[in-house]
């Protein structure tokens, strides 16, 4: 393959999407690169990222490829698993404990802050509304998650992702109950559990 071949694969492997670190990682120079994306009228989404034309922007996408370390949960994990058909307000995601997000709080984010161990714990590849891969917690981390954060969503809300949980042919309850030990809150999500079963 040339390097306009090269460019073009990386293009169609990421739906329309140019990510300069896997370009350089694949042998293309930045002079290359900036000379190919001006004739192709590519358009900048961030740092470090560029778009062709055509392409919807996929701002989960923009911002998983920001930043490796963010894990889409609460709504947007919600959302992105089909236990809502509500989108999200803003944009939720975990990192780890230590983890520099100042710069996503000012765009309105929600963080929030888990172990290294915690942190791991369901995370799995989900594909976007526009066909991008990107991290996000599991069905089961979501339902545990839902269930511990259940004061801060509306009764009705929370009814429909518990219920939409449990109509799902691909829902592993014994990861759940599992999760749920590891997160210390098996009575909390037992009390769903036997009531929907």
């Amino acid at each position: 393959m040339n390097k306009t071949e090269v460019l073009q694969k990386l293009i169609d492997d990421h739906n329309g999407y140019l990510i300069t670190s896997q370009a350089v990682a694949a042998g293309i120079t930045k002079p290359f690169m900036a000379k190919y994306i001006a004739e192709n009228h590519m358009e900048k989404a961030a740092h470090g990222i560029y778009n062709t034309e055509d392409v919807w922007p996929d701002e989960l996408f923009i911002l998983q490829m920001r930043s490796k370390a963010v894990v889409f949960s609460g709504q947007t994990a919600l959302y992105l698993h089909g236990l809502t058909d509500r989108e999200y307000s803003k944009i939720c995601v975990t990192v780890p404990a230590k983890y520099n997000v100042s710069h996503f709080k000012e765009e309105g984010m929600e963080i929030h802050y888990a172990t290294e161990e915690m942190y791991q714990l369901g995370v799995c590849e989900v594909v976007s509304d526009s066909g991008n891969k990107v991290r996000a917690y599991d069905l089961e981390r979501c339902l545990c998650d839902l269930i511990k954060d259940r004061k801060k969503y509306e009764v009705q809300f929370f009814q429909t992702a518990v219920k939409e949980y449990m109509s799902k042919k691909d829902k592993q309850v014994s990861r759940l109950i599992e999760y749920a030990e590891r997160l210390k809150m098996r009575d909390e999500v037992m009390r769903y559990v036997e009531v929907l079963v």
